[in-house]
């Protein structure tokens, strides 16, 4: 552990403007973080995040705060478990709850150690249930960002960097309530309160693009540009608003992407190609960049958004078009382009017991399945009540019969003339009552199923997991 220093007697000096920083962030969080909110501090041990747990700790109580800790034990260092054990220590010391998520990056060895770490991490963070999540990236990180990403060739949504404060839906909002000070002042203010933290040994091996801008590029921008640090914050603000711009462009040129038609899921963005192709180029590649970027999908390089917009323009109505980049997948179907992740294989034989909860995960979909109840709305209670219900997935050759006047029809042909996307219809959730086919989710009940007037019933639906 380096870089250690001396404590007070109680490590908590009294909040006062003697300490300038302590009233900044205070000043800055208290309009937006409401009293008794809950906040999680991403904490790796470095000097950044032990000023920010330090900082938070100050403040937290007198505004009604409740602060916990999270750090993330990659294991790729021969430290990692000292970095943890200091991390549990000194929350232990603060009072502060800590987590430790222990994370195997072996899997995703081949995308670079860097880019596994930070994926493993931000998987970590997705899972935590918090008014706010905090992290203690500062003004230098911010310079490191936008200069990576404009050497990346990145557009105006990359360039952007880091936002201060980050809206989600259904998610925890994102805060980085250092993102306008510089590390000179953290360190400053960690050696003014005797503050300990840990280095981590991989910060001097400048093979990592970030270290080498940070060891090598930067002191020499230094000397030419004291400055360098606020004006490339300024114009990853400057990036920000023109992003913001393009975003209001692109929904004016999208209308409602959020119609999902017969056969998406619940609340599935769907980009009409002839919208599309109403637009100019330009105006199109906003538009698809938007579309992704609301779906949660990785950003596609530039040849291959071309690609997307040649395939989606090209194909046939009856074309299958099926696009991969980072893991994901865009296809076309009926005149409407799906993004999605790329689904791992269906496992045969997939089986979900439903035991009364009120969703499931489907792997074979990356989707949750909701259960809610309604009077005299989809399956009947009672019928179901005589078996155990069961998530499956198709195994060929199912019938099902969707109204009491209607007559029986192979599955196949019913999800036809559901208009389902083929790339789903195999991996649908099939609803069983014992080994009788109740419903297809989404899609129809079976008539012996079906909740009458008043009766009670169990409504079940397909819709996107937080991703």
């Amino acid at each position: 552990m380096a870089n250690s220093r001396k404590s007070n007697s109680d490590g908590f000096p009294p909040l006062n403007g003697e300490d300038d920083l302590q009233l900044r962030i205070a000043g800055a969080l208290s309009p937006v973080v409401p009293a008794g909110s809950s906040i999680l501090l991403g904490l790796s041990g470095g000097v950044d995040s032990v000023v920010l747990l330090h900082l938070l700790h100050r403040i937290s109580s007198s505004l009604s705060w409740r602060l916990r800790a999270l750090h993330v034990h990659h294991g790729i260092s021969p430290n990692a478990d000292a970095w943890a054990e200091f991390c549990a220590c000194l929350c232990a010391r603060y009072g502060v709850p800590v987590q430790i998520e222990r994370v195997d990056i072996a899997p995703l060895r081949a995308h670079g150690i860097e880019a596994a770490a930070r994926k493993l991490r931000h998987a970590v963070f997705e899972r935590q249930q918090a008014d706010f999540i905090a992290f203690a990236h500062h003004q230098d990180d911010q310079a490191e960002t936008l200069l990576l990403q404009l050497l990346r060739g990145a557009g105006a949504r990359g360039a952007a960097a880091m936002p201060r404060i980050q809206p989600r839906i259904n998610a925890p909002v994102l805060l980085r309530p250092l993102l306008d000070v510089p590390r000179s002042e953290l360190l400053e203010y960690a050696s003014r309160h005797g503050l300990q933290w840990v280095e981590d040994e991989s910060n001097a091996d400048d093979r990592y693009p970030r270290n080498f801008l940070r060891q090598r590029v930067l002191p020499l921008l230094e000397r030419r540009f004291p400055a360098y640090r606020e004006t490339l914050a300024r114009s990853a603000r400057h990036f920000a608003e023109a992003s913001e711009l393009l975003d209001q462009l692109a929904q004016q040129d999208g209308g409602q992407l959020l119609s999902a038609p017969a056969g998406g899921e619940e609340g599935e963005p769907v980009l009409e190609i002839a919208r599309l192709r109403s637009l100019s180029q330009p105006r199109a590649r906003n538009l698809l960049r938007y579309f992704l970027h609301r779906r949660g999908a990785p950003m596609p390089q530039a040849v291959q958004l071309d690609e997307m917009l040649r395939q989606v323009y090209g194909a046939r109505a009856d074309g299958a078009v099926c696009v991969e980049f980072g893991g994901w997948q865009l296809r076309r179907y009926q005149g409407g382009a799906y993004a999605m992740p790329a689904p791992n294989e269906a496992a045969p034989g997939l089986k979900v017991v439903w035991s009364g909860e009120t969703q499931l995960e489907w792997p074979a979909l990356g989707s949750t399945v909701f259960f809610s109840r309604a009077a005299g709305e989809g399956i009947s209670l009672e019928r179901l009540s005589g078996a155990p219900v069961t998530l499956r997935l198709r195994g060929g050759g199912e019938t099902l019969r969707p109204g009491r006047a209607a007559a029986t029809r192979s599955l196949k042909k019913l999800l036809q003339q559901h208009h389902i996307p083929p790339w789903r219809r195999e991996r649908l959730p099939l609803l069983y009552c014992g080994e009788t086919l109740a419903s297809v989710v989404g899609v129809a009940v079976a008539a012996d199923y079906q909740a009458q007037r008043d009766e009670p019933g169990l409504v079940v639906r397909c819709g996107l997991m937080d991703r």
